[in-house]
């Protein structure tokens, strides 16, 4: 039975939080571009021209930011010889035999983990999911990193310490 690696927000970072954050400053950025969006200051001026221009590039800035870290994140689940990958609408089926290394973030509070592949999957070459939430543990490894290495070491036949063939 396949034990679930990603963490269980990982629906709610990879759809609701990216749906909220991003339509919220889209829609606060056509507002103020079709005529100030009702911001004014106290004296009922609207805002200076130039926060519209502002308030898209931080849209732009941190719609790439969401997408480059919220996204793209993937459901993971393992069992002795197979990854389980789904991004909620599909699921793929990857030997671990086929992971060539496991690298983490560990500077972004999510710490998401790249599991790279051998061969392209539907997925592509890589993909990326969010470990279960370790409190406390701000920048230390995630011990799934080296679980997931361990175990497509043994998958290869390999010692966990050889690098990947």
């Amino acid at each position: 039975m396949p034990r679930t690696i990603s963490s269980a927000q990982t629906y709610l970072m990879k759809v609701i939080f990216p749906v909220v954050w991003i339509g919220a400053f889209a829609t606060v950025t056509v507002l103020l571009f079709l005529g100030g969006g009702g911001f004014t200051d106290e004296a009922g001026n609207p805002p200076d021209p130039s926060f519209k221009w502002t308030v898209l590039l931080a849209t732009l800035v941190g719609g790439a930011f969401i997408y480059w870290t919220c996204i793209r994140l993937k459901r993971v689940a393992i069992d002795a010889q197979t990854l389980y990958i789904s991004n909620y609408q599909q699921e793929i089926v990857v030997p671990l035999r086929d992971v060539e290394d496991v690298t983490e973030n560990r500077w972004i509070n999510i710490h998401p983990v790249t599991i790279h592949f051998h061969r392209e999957t539907e997925f592509g070459t890589s993909i990326v999911f969010m470990p279960k939430v370790r409190w406390f543990a701000f920048f230390s490894s995630h011990p799934i990193v080296a679980e997931l290495r361990t175990a497509a070491a043994r998958s290869r036949g390999a010692s966990p310490d050889e690098p990947a063939a």
